[in-house]
């Protein structure tokens, strides 16, 4: 068990014995990235499962961020786009945690799709955050990210971690101009995870209608405390389009279309 989990529990424990309320011991108690759940992390146990979560470590150079049931909801998301016509994208990659984890999962080699994975591979971009996302921090959180090392700016890293996929397509380049500049056909599968509001609204507006029907929306940030303004602008585009996003514990948002 990790510290913050350990702490997350110990809070919980005394917030429920002030409120007089008795937690028993279950086996199997999930708490990390922000989710603490008594009910059955069962998935964790699965040996497909854990191979694909330790295929995105090591796209991390061994850095566990610690959020399996993130990845479990993106393994799932991904499967059920594989129900319909189309390639995949993932729009914010990094270090290719979640991608690769997916591609480990679906045997990618075996099917042939294009995997493509859209980043400025320097950091976000600075200039697209709203004056809204300032007031919010989320540009000073994104500049200390950038001086921590936190982003993956090093291309070569990226391309050696992606070789033994067929059709994994690293695009470089900032969302929306980049967009533009490349051919994509029909979209079974979009991951969304840019930290920024701008980027994101232009990514789901321009791939909507590429969707297949059936197709996977799966959004990292949508209901993490600090990214309202991404919640926000996901939201009024999804509702122009007559859908609704499905918040999850996790912090996640899914989309089917």
């Amino acid at each position: 068990m990790n510290r913050s989990s350990r702490v997350i529990k110990t809070l919980i424990r005394a917030l429920s014995e002030k409120l007089g309320v008795r937690i028993l011991k279950v086996r199997g108690r999930y708490a990390q990235d922000g989710l603490f759940t008594l009910h059955s992390d069962h998935f964790r146990a699965d040996p497909a499962f854990r191979s694909a979560y330790r295929r995105g470590v090591q796209a991390s150079h061994s850095v566990d961020p610690g959020f399996e049931w993130r990845v479990h909801v993106a393994l799932w998301a991904a499967r059920t786009g594989l129900r319909v016509e189309g390639d995949f994208v993932e729009c914010g990659v990094n270090a290719g945690f979640v991608s690769s984890a997916i591609m480990k999962k679906l045997q990618w080699n075996t099917l042939g799709r294009r995997f493509y994975l859209i980043d400025t591979f320097t950091g976000p971009v600075l200039t697209q955050y709203s004056q809204k996302e300032v007031q919010n921090q989320r540009l000073i959180v994104a500049r200390h990210a950038l001086e921590a090392g936190a982003y993956v700016t090093d291309l070569d890293r990226i391309r050696t971690n992606f070789a033994e996929w067929q059709n994994a397509i690293i695009v470089q380049g900032a969302v929306p101009e980049i967009l533009g500049r490349v051919e994509f056909g029909a979209v079974a599968f979009l991951h969304l995870d840019m930290n920024c509001a701008l980027p994101e609204r232009t990514a789901f507006e321009f791939f909507w209608d590429r969707l297949s029907a059936g197709a996977v929306v799966l959004l990292d940030d949508y209901a993490y405390y600090g990214h309202e303004c991404q919640r926000d602008a996901i939201d009024g585009a999804a509702r122009a389009k007559g859908a609704e996003v499905l918040s999850l514990p996790t912090g996640q948002g899914v989309i089917i279309k």
